[in-house]
């Protein structure tokens, strides 16, 4: 027994020591700022073994594709003697056939159009399975009726061709003894096709809308071999069965332990380091002990997600005033923090988020509260003003969404934060969903749900762009001033610019646009 003991100490000095050690040196490379370069060989090994998978998928729908083609050659060989082929038409040419280019009698279409499957074509197209007009989308902002105006010429034109109608039934009317007067007055009147756009808009909307969406996971157009993605490939083939069992194993078996180790330990530090940082006098000094700690903190528990964050145009990174980026979950706080120190306002959490919360209010300012109390948005509003107009302090990272959104577009910015003057500092986040789904739906999974989602995904890649700084503008509105740094954003993260509120996933549509609507309706029903 004594032996059995001793064999498996000398067994976990051999392999545990000189692992734990290498994982230590790497976690602490990343601290400070530096990197062996190991999580990027990483991340690139990844991106090949996905494009491996994606060209396996792809062969495998060939071979389906090729065995359906052949499975009914006799639909395809043109029948013989007295009875004609229902695929064959007479085009009026005297060939008495026609080209059916893939298509099929009843006018549908094969399934698999030249190896690809068209059924998921819609599917891997984004968040977008229908095309709309511009002019029928309902928006909540006051914008001019183009859509009457655009329908002038066509019921011109749509008048001249049913001027031959008109004239017939003027006739029928005037032979039962009715006055001409009436069509005018129908015709000033109300008509069924009056509301057919907005049923053919609440039909789309139903089908699918701009603001459900964006609360829901981002699609992927290829398969990264987790399960828990819209698309689900692991039994396809053999091959892709042994690769996604073995990531698998990985993940959870290897990655999860060494992430969770690491997160329990950067939390601790992150604790202490504040503690006493927070117990240093008011100065330049502790600035300065606050911006590489919790530089060095952050970057300790990036590396419990693999994280790799790419930096782009540092030279405009904030460094007073008022940042903010779109928000797509709190770990949006950790990427940002890994490169410069901020102060944070936001609502105050319980739990895991709790403790940060409060270890970081120990050594920075930092502004927390209550949505639903109203007394409490009036003392942040005051707070911001004083964190603002003080050069001293770092610069305070807001998220004007107020919500988390799929990273797949920007949503209404609220305009309190611009109406606070000084300098904006925009910052654009983007995390690529190929190796892990960053955002976090609040309304089915709990932080700590979210935390173990993120800690067996593969790894956190994101790119930050730091945006030349914007002023408000002479005569500019506050909500002018936040949609034109909206604007900003979504151009540079390649997201889409949305006007909707990002709390419509919590709470009903206002009154006020349900109301902008109906006028909007009596004012077509009245001619104006």
């Amino acid at each position: 027994m004594g032996g059995l003991q001793a064999a498996w100490s000398i067994m976990s000095m051999v392999t545990l020591t000189p692992f734990f050690a290498f994982l230590f040196s790497i976690v602490f490379m990343a601290s400070i700022g530096k990197s062996f370069g190991v999580r990027r060989l990483y991340v690139n090994l990844l991106v090949k073994i996905f494009e491996f998978g994606r060209q396996n998928i792809e062969s495998v729908r060939k071979q389906q594709f090729a065995n359906i083609t052949q499975s009914d050659p006799e639909d395809e060989d043109a029948p013989t003697g007295d009875n004609p082929s229902p695929d064959a038409a007479d085009t009026g040419d005297g060939t008495g056939s026609a080209k059916t280019n893939g298509t099929l009698p009843n006018g549908g279409s094969h399934r698999y159009m030249n190896g690809r499957d068209t059924s998921s074509h819609i599917a891997n197209g984004g968040n977008t399975v229908i095309s709309r007009a511009e002019s029928l989308i309902l928006s909540p902002e006051m914008i001019d009726d183009t859509r009457s105006k655009s329908a002038e010429p066509q019921e011109e034109g749509a008048g001249g061709g049913t001027r031959d109608q008109g004239e017939e039934g003027d006739e029928e009317t005037k032979s039962d003894g009715s006055e001409g007067g009436g069509g005018e007055h129908e015709a000033a009147g109300f008509k069924l096709s009056n509301c057919l756009d907005y049923v053919k808009s609440g039909m789309e909307a139903i089908i699918e809308d701009q603001v459900t969406s964006r609360f829901l996971a981002e699609e992927l157009k290829n398969w990264n071999l987790l399960t828990r993605t819209n698309r689900q490939y692991e039994f396809i083939s053999w091959r892709l069965t042994v690769i996604w069992m073995i990531g698998f194993l990985i993940r959870y078996f290897i990655l999860m332990p060494m992430r969770v180790l690491i997160c329990f330990i950067g939390v601790i530090w992150l604790t202490l380091c504040t503690a006493v940082v927070g117990c240093v006098p008011e100065g330049s000094i502790k600035r300065a002990l606050v911006k590489n700690v919790l530089i060095q903190c952050f970057g300790f528990l990036s590396s419990a997600l693999s994280s790799v964050v790419n930096y782009h145009n540092i030279q405009n990174r904030p460094l007073n005033g008022i940042c903010v980026a779109n928000h797509t979950s709190p770990i949006d706080v950790l990427m940002l923090m890994c490169d410069n120190c901020y102060s944070l306002i936001g609502q105050r959490h319980g739990g895991f988020l709790g403790v940060l919360q409060r270890a970081l209010a120990r050594a920075s300012p930092h502004i927390w509260f209550e949505r639903a109390e109203a007394k409490d948005r009036i003392l942040v509003a005051k707070r911001l003003k004083e964190h603002v107009t003080d050069p001293k302090n770092p610069p305070i990272l807001i998220f004007p969404e107020g919500t988390c959104i799929n990273n797949t577009s920007v949503m209404q910015f609220k305009k309190g934060s611009f109406e606070v003057g000084g300098v904006i500092y925009p910052v654009a986040i983007k995390y690529d969903p190929r190796f892990g789904d960053a955002f976090w739906n609040s309304s089915r999974y709990s932080m700590m749900q979210y935390l173990f989602l993120m800690m067996t995904s593969w790894a956190i890649v994101c790119d930050v762009w730091y945006l030349p700084p914007m002023e408000r503008q002479e005569g500019e509105s506050a909500i002018d001033f936040a949609n034109r740094v909206k604007r900003v954003i979504a151009d540079q993260g390649g997201l889409v610019d949305l006007v909707w509120d990002g709390q419509l996933k919590r709470s009903k549509p206002k009154k006020e646009w349900k109301e902008k609507q109906q006028e909007k309706f009596s004012k077509l029903l009245k001619g104006e």
